[in-house]
């Protein structure tokens, strides 16, 4: 295995849009790290491999995880998939990183995270955001007292997708609260600490949740406000703000390289904001894959940016979230008497 080695050679679930900017990132970090691909039509995986130079694509999962060139293994499959795939890879001794959301429910996320252990095996969720050096800067910052005592946060991502895809599938886990929702949750819940109360309201078409509205009290009367829609668009920037001032995240806010500072200074408050800028690696994945990298190298089991506790917390807060929605059972065109 390569805890005692500086590489970790990577086998990836799945062939579509995130796999297309995800494994070039893969081999940013480390060139032809990437040995096996697994979709379920060759066709089309072999193509995949192809195109990105992976020499092993396979159509069939055991063919892959048994492989001993495979250190790790990244899933990048519909949502409702996530758990089954990170487990049985987990079983088969591989370190998992899981596209997020990690699972389908709370319930699920905790069940991948013991199979984890029980193996002896690192696993996170890609929540890449939480890597970015824009936005770990930007918490750092906070931390270090620039806005003040934080009391809010607003985030939204919201647009009109293209009908078709497993966004829209709710057997295979659409849900605009899991795909896009997670996002302004994720920020919150690292800003200000554990939602403690849970309001939402929303939109639910062929059993999908396709926009949900949703207000989070966290302690010491700290709250959010978050939006997020397949159906529209919503202004997909963030604010951050304190007793002393705001930090504004422009669009996208989950992936941007860029900030800007309103506080520090009477001119930044009132006037021109500070600007702060932190260039981009590759398509954005790098610095989370570099730092997965190096913990699983390290020997570590969860990585301490992004570990169990606070990916089961949000996990369990979208349950939440879309309980609510779904209780409303709202319909295109049609909402409840």
């Amino acid at each position: 295995m390569t805890e005692n080695k500086r590489s970790v050679r990577w086998a990836v679930l799945g062939t579509g849009r995130i796999c297309e900017t995800f494994v070039p990132d893969i081999q940013l970090v480390e060139p032809d790290s990437v040995v096996s691909v697994w979709g379920r039509r060759a066709e089309v995986v072999n193509d995949f491999a192809a195109r990105h130079a992976i020499s092993h694509a396979s159509s069939d999962l055991d063919d892959v995880l048994s492989r001993d060139d495979v250190d790790a293994v990244y899933v990048a499959t519909p949502t409702a998939t996530h758990a089954e795939l990170a487990i049985r890879a987990l079983e088969a001794g591989k370190h998992v990183l899981v596209e997020k959301p990690i699972a389908f429910t709370a319930a699920e996320a905790q069940a991948i995270f013991a199979q984890a252990e029980s193996h002896d095996r690192f696993v996170m969720e890609a929540m890449w955001m939480k890597f970015n050096p824009l936005h770990v800067e930007v918490v750092r910052l906070i931390a270090d007292g620039l806005i003040g005592e934080p009391r809010f946060v607003r985030a939204a991502f919201g647009m009109p997708f293209p009908a078709g895809g497993s966004r829209w599938n709710a057997e295979l886990g659409g849900s605009t609260v899991l795909d896009q929702g997670i996002y302004p949750v994720t920020l919150a819940d690292w800003v200000l600490g554990p939602a403690r109360g849970v309001t939402a309201t929303g939109r639910i078409l062929d059993g999908v949740d396709v926009s949900a509205h949703i207000t989070l009290e966290h302690d010491s009367g700290r709250f959010s406000h978050s939006v997020c829609s397949l159906m529209e668009f919503t202004d997909p920037s963030a604010s951050l703000s304190g007793t002393a001032g705001w930090i504004e995240i422009p669009a996208m806010f989950w992936a941007t390289d860029s900030a800007r500072l309103h506080a520090g200074s009477t001119g930044a408050l009132f006037g021109t904001p500070d600007q702060l800028s932190r260039p981009r690696e590759g398509n954005g994945y790098v610095p989370m894959i570099r730092s997965v990298v190096t913990a699983i190298t390290n020997g570590l089991r969860q990585h301490p940016q992004h570990d169990a506790a606070a990916t089961v917390r949000v996990a369990q807060t979208l349950d939440r979230i879309r309980e609510q929605v779904h209780a409303q059972d709202v319909q295109e065109g049609r909402r409840p008497t």
